[in-house]
């Protein structure tokens, strides 16, 4: 599986998007684009042709601002046409600026108020082992979002069930909106904490392939614990003025910007 050209096209896509809307949220999208291209091209069971099969895999995407990546994911995957994302945040598209189940095909679940996807994720998981459904669930939560306390408390209820069917992986940039997270509220450590909390807990670098495919076996290998999977990212990965940039966390690229950007991960591809 040829993962480095299909993250590339991610991001290429998630920046034109956002280009095209001249608002959305590049940078923490960027940072996902390696963990979506092993989910959605590897490890999920999921079908354009069966969206609504209740043997499906679920995803969870909580942190709901990173939809362009989300959405390039789903059109690669054939849910709807590429040339749609190029109406994100257009009146009148079903592209909105975060998640919406009602709107965009492939979407399990709408997003956007941080810290409610991994209780949502429970849910899922847990009506899959109610009903005997070997699917299993993924959500994706950003570092920032874990200073919510639904978070953890998600994080206990999800270990008192014993939901080895559900992933969380955390999206581990270090940024948010308004700086630093260890700044802003440092909610570090993370592998303690989570395995505290009852989880089995994998720490890896979310853009090394090899990490991630492992991390993913080894969820899949765990019995009678809900897996986190702790990824270290580049908030703004792939594009040299935006990596570790907080300022990109909700900044649209101009022009030059754009053009700049869009060389740099053709380069990529």
């Amino acid at each position: 599986m040829d993962y480095r050209s299909i993250a590339a096209k991610l991001r290429l896509l998630s920046l034109d998007g956002v280009y095209a809307a001249q608002s959305g949220h590049i940078g923490g999208s960027l940072s996902i684009c390696d963990l979506l291209a092993v989910l959605f091209f590897h490890e999920m069971n999921i079908d354009a042709a069966k969206k609504d099969d209740l043997d499906r895999d679920r995803f969870v995407l909580s942190k709901g601002h990173a939809a362009p990546a989300y959405y390039a994911a789903l059109a690669m995957k054939g849910f709807f046409p590429e040339e749609d994302l190029l109406r994100l945040r257009q009146y009148g598209a079903h592209l909105q600026g975060h998640p919406c189940m009602l709107k965009t095909p492939g979407v399990d679940i709408s997003a956007g108020s941080l810290g409610q996807g991994l209780s949502i994720a429970n849910g899922m998981a847990l009506s899959g082992k109610y009903c005997g459904k070997d699917y299993r669930v993924y959500c994706i939560c950003g570092d920032g979002e874990a200073q919510e306390g639904q978070i953890w408390e998600a994080a206990m209820t999800a270990a008192h069930y014993q939901l080895d069917n559900l992933v969380m992986i955390l999206d581990n940039n270090g940024l948010q909106i308004d700086g630093p997270v260890s700044r802003v509220m440092n909610d570090q450590p993370f592998k303690e904490k989570f395995e505290a909390f009852g989880w089995h807990v994998v720490e890896i670098d979310g853009h090394n392939y090899s990490e991630i495919e492992e991390a993913l076996q080894a969820a899949r290998d765990c019995k009678g614990k809900p897996t986190a999977i702790i990824a270290r990212t580049i908030k703004g990965k792939g594009v040299s003025f935006m990596e570790n940039g907080v300022q990109w966390h909700g900044t649209a690229p101009n022009k030059e910007e754009y053009e700049i950007a869009r060389l740099e991960l053709e380069a990529l591809a």
